[in-house]
């Protein structure tokens, strides 16, 4: 089977719901990040077979496939093609998954991966909330559905809390660990470590004026556990707050994934090749395990253990996710999120996974190591786990 190589990554600061990124329509995110990466690269455009970009909240202006939108809004030539994929939160870690699956089957040499969430365009759960509106039904409203599952709640707030239960994670292990991704995301941010991977963008303070959308927003550079103890739980006896779940956010990013062949070819120089792909379905109603299965199956196709991954990406949709991935999997935390996660950053849906590989990649690179490990659970139960080897 054919190697798929990252080249290139990129993605924009995270922008709070409201804050700098709020005018910024989606296509336009995403054409962004596309022209990024065929300028970090110096790829010709029409060399790009196609562009896969993961989406949440397929409505408004996120609908009429975006991917394709964006590549319109981009320089890239239209003769090239897009297409947008939902896999929930692991949208665009699924969109380098099929990527990567079109290199190694050999039937194109040059994609590019990413994913678009403006939170603020296009809140979460909008278009569930215009169906409710108008009268066409739910998602779990199937008839099959309800009857394998009757008077139950498909809730990702009540899968975190669920999750915390199951793995006995508590309150005061939740709020260490959002203290730890607002201080690591800090200091990141202070020692110039996204600096390779941000696309600066122009974006509007809360005035209206014109600023570089030139870091995360939802960063407390301050944050204090007394201030995260002092939040109320979500749910009334619950274990999960505010400051224990990720961030809304804005945001767009992107990899460039190429062939042996197209390395050669346009004289590229690879960051890391693909290792291991793996799923995982787990139970709809708890819904967030899934990345524990699907790390054990990337691991066992390659025959590595975790201990062989020297650093670790799992996403921070509700602290308890990482938390009990670690204590179930025996993982090293000193290797988790070492530059913050989704509780600092802010987790824009479909944009999440090639964010995470990004600075996953970059953070490799810096560190000299040699194989990185991506997990992301997603709503319905499932899960995408992504291994990649620094070159």
């Amino acid at each position: 089977m054919a190697d798929a190589y990252i080249v290139a990554g990129t993605r924009t600061a995270g922008g709070r719901k409201g804050g700098r990124l709020r005018e910024w329509h989606p296509a336009d995110l995403g054409a962004a990040v596309l022209d990024e990466i065929v300028r970090k690269t110096k790829v010709p455009g029409e060399k790009v077979d196609d562009v896969i970009f993961g989406c949440v909240s397929q409505i408004g202006a996120q609908t009429g496939n975006l991917a394709r939108n964006s590549v319109l809004g981009s320089s890239l030539p239209i003769s090239v093609p897009g297409t947008t994929v939902d896999r929930q939160c692991g949208s665009s870690q699924q969109a380098l998954h099929f990527a990567a699956q079109a290199i190694m089957s050999g039937t194109q040499d040059v994609v590019i991966a990413g994913g678009v969430e403006s939170m603020t365009r296009v809140p979460m759960g909008a278009a569930i909330m215009d169906a409710l509106k108008e009268g066409h039904g739910q998602p779990w409203d199937g008839k099959k559905i309800v009857e394998k599952y009757p008077n139950v709640q498909f809730n990702q707030f009540m899968g975190a809390e669920m999750v915390a239960k199951e793995w006995d994670i508590t309150r005061e292990q939740l709020d260490e660990f959002a203290l730890t991704s607002h201080l690591n995301a800090s200091k990141a941010t202070k020692e110039g470590r996204f600096n390779d991977e941000l696309l600066v963008l122009e974006g509007l303070d809360k005035e209206g004026n014109k600023v570089a959308h030139d870091s995360d927003e939802g960063i407390r550079h301050n944050s204090t556990l007394e201030g995260l103890q002092s939040l109320n739980t979500l749910a009334p006896k619950g274990r999960i707050t505010a400051g224990t779940s990720s961030q809304i956010c804005d945001g767009a990013s992107a990899v460039m994934l190429v062939s042996e062949k197209a390395l050669k070819e346009l004289n590229l120089t690879p960051l890391a090749r693909i290792h291991s792909l793996a799923l995982a379905g787990t139970d709809p109603v708890m819904m967030l395990a899934g990345p524990i299965p699907a790390t054990q199956t990337a691991l066992e196709r390659v025959g590595l253990t975790l201990d062989d991954i020297d650093l670790y990406e799992l996403n921070e949709a509700f602290g308890s996710v990482p938390l009990a991935w670690a204590k179930e999997l025996g993982a090293d935390l000193s290797k988790l999120n070492v530059n913050g996660g989704a509780q600092a950053l802010g987790h824009p849906l479909g944009a999440t996974g090639t964010k995470l590989m990004t600075t996953l990649v970059y953070e490799l690179k810096r560190r000299g190591g040699k194989y990185g490990l991506l997990a992301i659970c997603e709503g319905g139960g499932t899960a995408n786990a992504t291994i990649i080897e620094a070159c």
